[in-house]
């Protein structure tokens, strides 16, 4: 296991050195001046090409890039050039909201689309089943605008028309109450700080967006689910474990759920690393400041550093999140040795 995980870190840290270059002079490459973006339209010659040579953007692309590679091996991402913050301070800001709402989500899609897909292979060709993977494919097809949208229409908008204030438009908490930022997890320091009310608040703030963001990773892994436990229902040993007069529940979950979950697994983690990507259209409809909607202004406002940074953030995660499954198959199952 350690000579695995040793080689999966220098496989990690090749994965981080590519995306380093292959973002910046995906970046370079792009028409257009940030500086003329950043002091706008009505801004002189003088002032651009001042604020370019004290930024060091008028040096060679290879030059900018081997600074950049030397500030990124010593831990420091370079600061924003929308407000000269440290790209790492503001990353550290937003990420947590992200983390948030990715476990909401995938929690949601777990609970729901497990037993889904369990139902949906114990009732295999049934009408059950039928609808069920009907329910699958509009999961999957389903566009993640369009729903948050009707999401937010129809339980935030239209109530609040008719006075019920079932749930909020948009952000982490209402601005009635103060929590302290401890950790950046609103849960989390609503919980630290006892303020109850302010925990509901926030939980209420969580479910529209954390329903849109888990639909597709649910449709996802109960089709993953139904497959895997229909391969996993039709082994002698199942048919055994019925024959010697086992409970449903045993046959079930101790012995075709089990081995059937590590493709079912596989998926989770796949959907749990792009979903800490950053999900850039549910956090913009629903004005949650994650990562997503950092990176997606930062795109906009052709803040290479932020957009690097942004990219550094999502590769190491996702790379991270395989990592952490690859351990955990050889908990789940003891035939699997990483040597």
């Amino acid at each position: 296991m350690t000579s695995f995980i040793a080689a999966r870190t220098l496989r990690f840290i090749a994965v981080l050195l590519t995306i380093c270059v292959l973002s910046f002079l995906f970046l370079h490459l792009i028409p257009g001046n940030p500086i003329q973006i950043m002091l706008g339209e009505h801004a002189t010659r003088s002032d651009i090409q001042r604020l370019t040579h004290e930024l060091r953007l008028d040096r060679p692309w290879y030059e900018q890039l081997g600074a950049y590679l030397w500030q990124v091996a010593h831990g420091n991402l370079g600061r924003s050039l929308a407000d000269n913050e440290p790209v790492s301070a503001k990353l550290a800001q937003h990420f947590p909201a992200t983390i948030e709402l990715t476990v909401a989500a995938m929690i949601f899609a777990v609970l729901v689309g497990i037993p889904a897909g369990i139902f949906a292979a114990l009732t295999h060709r049934s009408a059950l089943d039928t609808l069920i993977s009907i329910a699958v494919l509009l999961g999957v097809s389903v566009p993640v605008f369009w729903l948050g949208w009707m999401m937010l229409y129809a339980f935030a908008y239209e109530p609040s028309r008719a006075g019920m204030d079932l749930f909020p438009i948009g952000g982490r908490l209402s601005l009635r109450y103060a929590v302290e930022p401890r950790t950046q997890f609103v849960i989390l320091d609503t919980m630290l700080a006892g303020d109850w009310a302010a925990l509901g608040d926030a939980l209420r703030h969580l479910v529209l967006p954390a329903i849109t963001l888990g639909t597709i990773p649910l449709a996802i892994i109960a089709k993953m689910t139904r497959a895997s436990m229909l391969d996993v229902l039709s082994m002698d040993y199942v048919r055994t474990a019925r024959a010697k007069g086992l409970g449903m529940w045993a046959v079930t979950v101790r012995h075709s759920l089990r081995n059937a979950f590590i493709p079912i697994l596989t998926v989770i983690g796949l959907q749990t690393g792009l979903l800490l990507g950053g999900a850039v259209l549910t956090e913009h409809i629903f004005a949650w400041p994650g990562v997503g909607r950092l990176a997606f202004e930062a795109i906009s406002n052709r803040d290479s550093p932020l957009v690097n940074g942004s990219i550094l953030l999502f590769a190491a995660t996702f790379v991270l999140v395989n990592l952490a499954i690859d351990v955990a198959y050889a908990m789940l199952d003891p035939r699997i040795r990483y040597t």
